[in-house]
Parts: C-alpha cells; sequence; structure tokens
C-alpha cells in the first residue's frame, strides 16, 4: 500500500510533553465496533466485559540514551538490541565520525568499543570490563524519550518515574510500552472488580519504533526485530479466556505485536522467545487479540498502519480528524483509545 495513505496533519500543540496527572484521568476515545465514544480512562471497566483479559507488557525501560567521546569527537548513543551479555546495537549520532574498532568514552568506567556497522547505520557495541552493563548505564544513560518530546525539552527526574508503567519488571527496553502508563492500582482494583482479568508478556521495546517509513509502498518497509517472551502458563490461560468466549485485550501495540507473532492460524497462542519483526498493515487476518488499548500514533507510522489494519483505514482516519478536532493528547504521554473491531 502507498505509505501516503496513512498519512495526517497533526497540530504541534496537540503533542504532549507530560502525562495525565493522575495518570487515569487521560481521555479515552472508544471505537466500539461502529459506534465512536468520548470517555475517561479511570471508567475503562464500563466500556469492557466480564470476563475480558487484559494483556500487559512488562518491561522496564532502561536509560540507553549515551553522550561519550571518541577522541575529540563528540558520539551520542541510542541502544535499541541487545545482542549479548556486553553487547548492543546502537544508533549513532554523529557516526561519520566512527569506525570499527574505535573505542567511544561515555563516562566513568562506561567505555565501549564499535564494530560491525550494518545498512541502517547502527553498529555494535561492547560494553568493556566486568561491571554489569546494567550499572553502567545507570550511572552514565538517561532516559530515553521520544524524539518529539526530546526535541521540545530536556529530559528530566520525573521523567524516570512517569516513563515507566505499573507494571515494568523486567530491564531491556528502550521505549516505554506507553498505552500501561495510563493504568493505576485504583484502577487495576476497579477492572478486577468488574469481573476483568489481565496477565503479563515481555517485548523489549526497541528505538526502532520511532524511526520514520522512508519507503514509498509499505511492502518496501523493513521492521527491527524486538526480542520477546511469552511463558507456557500465559499462552495456556489466554487460550483458556478464549475458550470461555470472552475476549484478549491488548494493552498497546508492543502486546499486540508479540501475541500476533505466536498465534497460529487456529487462533490458539503458542508459548514464545526470540524475536518478532512483524509488520501488521491492512489485509492481516488478527490471530491473537479481540481489541487493543493504545494511544495515539505519527502519521505515516507502523503503529498507525497497525490500528488500521485493524479498525480500517477510513475508520481510523476520521476517528484521528475526531481526536484532533476534540483536543485529545498525541503520542507517548498522550490520551488513549480503546478499539474494538466488528466481530
Amino acid at each position: 500500500m502507498n505509505v501516503d495513505l496513512f498519512d495526517f496533519d497533526l497540530p504541534n500543540e496537540r503533542i504532549a510533553l507530560r502525562p495525565a496527572a493522575p495518570r487515569d484521568s487521560a481521555r479515552l476515545l472508544v471505537l466500539d465496533g461502529a459506534e465512536t465514544r468520548d470517555e475517561i480512562v479511570r471508567d475503562l471497566a464500563a466500556q469492557l466485559r466480564p470476563g475480558d483479559c487484559l494483556v500487559f507488557n512488562d518491561t522496564r525501560v532502561i536509560p540507553a540514551q549515551l553522550e561519550g567521546m571518541r577522541g575529540e569527537a563528540r558520539i551520542g548513543a541510542t541502544l535499541h538490541k541487545r545482542e549479548g551479555p556486553r553487547r548492543w546495537r546502537a544508533f549513532i549520532r554523529n557516526a561519520k565520525r566512527l569506525r570499527d574498532g574505535d573505542a567511544i568514552d561515555f563516562g566513568p568506567g562506561a567505555i565501549a568499543l564499535a564494530s560491525d556497522r550494518a545498512e541502517d547505520g547502527s553498529f555494535a557495541l561492547d560494553f568493556q570490563g566486568d561491571e554489569p552493563v546494567e550499572l553502567l548505564l545507570e550511572r552514565c544513560g538517561r532516559m530515553p524519550l521520544p524524539p518529539y518530546i526530546a526535541s521540545k525539552r530536556p529530559t528530566d527526574a520525573r521523567d524516570a518515574d512517569d516513563y515507566q508503567t505499573m507494571f515494568a519488571a523486567e530491564p531491556g527496553a528502550v521505549a516505554a510500552p506507553t498505552a500501561a502508563l495510563h493504568f493505576t492500582p485504583g484502577l487495576m482494583a476497579s477492572l478486577e472488580a468488574a469481573g476483568m482479568g489481565h496477565t503479563t508478556l515481555t517485548l523489549h521495546v526497541g528505538a526502532g519504533t520511532f524511526l520514520p517509513v522512508k519507503a514509498e509502498d509499505t511492502a518496501d518497509h523493513k521492521m527491527h526485530a524486538e526480542w520477546g517472551r511469552i511463558a507456557p502458563e500465559v499462552a495456556d490461560r489466554l487460550n483458556a479466556v478464549r475458550a470461555a468466549g470472552n475476549r484478549i485485550i491488548a494493552v498497546g501495540t508492543t502486546s499486540l505485536r508479540l501475541l500476533e507473532s505466536a498465534a497460529d492460524e487456529r487462533r490458539v497462542i503458542q508459548p514464545f522467545e526470540g524475536d518478532t519483526a512483524i509488520f501488521i498493515t491492512p489485509g492481516y487476518r488478527f490471530n491473537g487479540v479481540d481489541g487493543l488499548i493504545t494511544n495515539f500514533h505519527l502519521p505515516r507510522s507502523t503503529l498507525f498502519m497497525l490500528v488500521s489494519a485493524l479498525m480500517g483505514l477510513d475508520r481510523m482516519q476520521a476517528a484521528y480528524a475526531h481526536a484532533i478536532e476534540t483536543g485529545y493528547r498525541f503520542y507517548s504521554y498522550g490520551d488513549s483509545s480503546l478499539l474494538l473491531p466488528a466481530r
């Protein structure tokens, strides 16, 4: 499909630079079949059915943004995928000053050797020494806010909490599964009281999620791989939800992409551990989910293509036009939507 079909105009003032406070006070645009409703996240239980199971991503964002020196040259690095105990694939700023074998000094005790430059311009960074890389990053790294926020204000102490979900447990993401940022213990209690269940999987979100689609046709776009895991007991639980006639609702496109990677054509979810580079565009048949909770996405992005595949391109273009006109806040710190396709 032509990528231009997924374009729309977004006024700059619609981009949220801070999350709603409290988190569950964010607005919620509900697309329930052909019906459209303006709601609030804290009232989510009223929009779902008893027996629905919400699936959250329990990845934890690491301070993956690094600034260092290669000799006299300043080098920026954004880690985006772990390739070994001490090796990370990273997008590099000022990459023209970097060659295979160069050492980058990112601060006290954090030195990495660059190698294996890829076609996308990324390098492998091998961190030297014996100190765990996680400790090096805590000392020298910064929270990797999305470019559309970082270009408008600096990262600060609030982001260390604001950019983690209440489910964050497994370190490894360089971007938050932002749909879950709206959830609070109070909201989870109201969902449980109304008969909704929940479970978790792990998908370590990479910085590739923010890369623009440069191809003119979706068939020519190459997705970056991300590592994920669905435990056998989680797969069993979700299959039992379906067998009972209830719905699986992914919280975030990351959860959805992993569930779809693990589901077979019989709509059975298999245990999963490994990389996925699934790219979902209109025409895709969904086997792993029955609905999606997600924030509002960038024009021409793979994620807007994904929601268009779930609900229909015309439906999503109209929904986004409504959201823009009525003041919804967009992107990672913005408002939310509940997408329930007609079945």
